[in-house]
């Protein structure tokens, strides 16, 4: 049975360092991210590594891998989330992610999801809503 579960997190840390450039201007960066989880998920420390591809100096993509440790709906244990994403020229961000199948640990080393959050530019907590199934 799927359950939805909804929250918010914000960004706790943000370190992003150029990787390197295209003479035509389209460069890529890494950045290494830490967020805080609440609602559903409680999660006061993730750990995200994300590749960044900018397009134009406000608009790109990215891909990323989140290492989630926490409790979902009162059930302790961690997984990974890989995310997909883009930003535009107002600086909203829009994700979508799902659990990396067999990631899951503890009391939720079962689970499986995908969920997705937009994140209007200068929003401190932005909502996200995340479908999932635990085994039994």
């Amino acid at each position: 049975m799927t359950t939805h579960a909804t929250g918010h997190f914000t960004f706790t840390d943000w370190q992003e360092t150029e990787a390197g450039q295209a003479a035509d201007g389209a460069r890529i960066a890494r950045a290494q991210v830490t967020n805080g989880y609440a609602g559903a998920l409680t999660a006061p420390d993730t750990v995200c590594q994300y590749s960044i591809v900018y397009t134009t100096a406000k608009t790109g993509s990215f891909t990323g891998h989140e290492l989630v440790d926490g409790e979902l709906d009162g059930r302790r244990g961690g997984f990974v989330l890989a995310q997909h994403g883009t930003f535009g020229e107002d600086g909203t961000v829009h994700c979508s992610f799902e659990v990396v199948p067999g990631s899951g640990s503890g009391e939720l080393v079962s689970l499986t999801g995908r969920g997705s959050f937009t994140a209007p530019h200068g929003v401190q907590e932005i909502p996200y809503a995340f479908d999932y199934e635990l085994a039994d």
